[in-house]
């Protein structure tokens, strides 16, 4: 298939997942497909719930990234498959699976997809959600306490311990791969129009 992989990057709460939620809402479902880089964390049946809950899931070693190539490369070859689906209430992948088809234009989001080269080297356009870390914090905080049920005291400790050092030494650094670079990501609207209109162009000329 004449396929482009666009991978969108940014540190946790920069309004990635924004940028490509809106992106795909632009598009047909048999025109854009979407592959998040959180449902490839590695499966860790072998270890007991507290054991996962105090693996670091912010390092770019928390990913099973030969998986996730793998189903990028059988994508754009045109075949379908089916990507994992992460349980955070069991620090786990879940039994389920959520088929992906091919199409013309893949989507790729996750905060560390940059810092691994080997997904790097798939990717047609990178784009790099930028957002201050004041509100990227305030964003993780509504989220984790309202949307996954964590207690505040969790989250702050967690931000602390590895998300912001993990954030600096591997999400930041990752920026300069970027081909653009996107402040406030899906709020963006005319850097989304560009981006909009870039697959706008692909679509006609695949």
């Amino acid at each position: 298939m004449n396929t482009i992989l666009i991978g969108i990057a940014g540190g946790t709460g920069s309004g990635k997942t924004t940028l490509a939620d809106k992106l795909i809402d632009s598009f047909g479902d048999d025109e854009v497909s979407i592959l998040r880089h959180d449902n490839y964390y590695k499966r860790h049946d072998d270890m007991c719930y507290e054991e996962r809950s105090k693996l670091n899931y912010d390092h770019p070693d928390a990913f099973d990234t030969a998986l996730l190539c793998e189903h990028i490369c059988k994508l754009k070859a045109g075949e379908q498959i089916y990507m994992p689906v992460y349980d955070y209430s069991i620090h786990n992948r879940s039994e389920e699976t959520i088929l992906v088809k091919p199409a013309p234009v893949i989507v790729l989001e996750g905060i560390l997809i940059f810092a691994e080269p080997s997904l790097c080297d798939l990717m047609d356009i990178k784009v790099f959600v930028d957002t201050d870390a004041d509100v990227r914090i305030l964003r993780r905080i509504i989220r984790d306490v309202k949307e996954r049920g964590r207690s505040l005291d969790s989250v702050i400790t967690q931000y602390l311990t590895t998300v912001k050092p993990m954030h600096e030494q591997f999400v930041e650094p990752s920026k300069r791969r970027a081909d653009i670079i996107i402040p406030e990501g899906g709020e963006n609207i005319v850097a989304l129009d560009m981006l909009i209109e870039r697959v706008r162009k692909h679509l006609k000329n695949k």
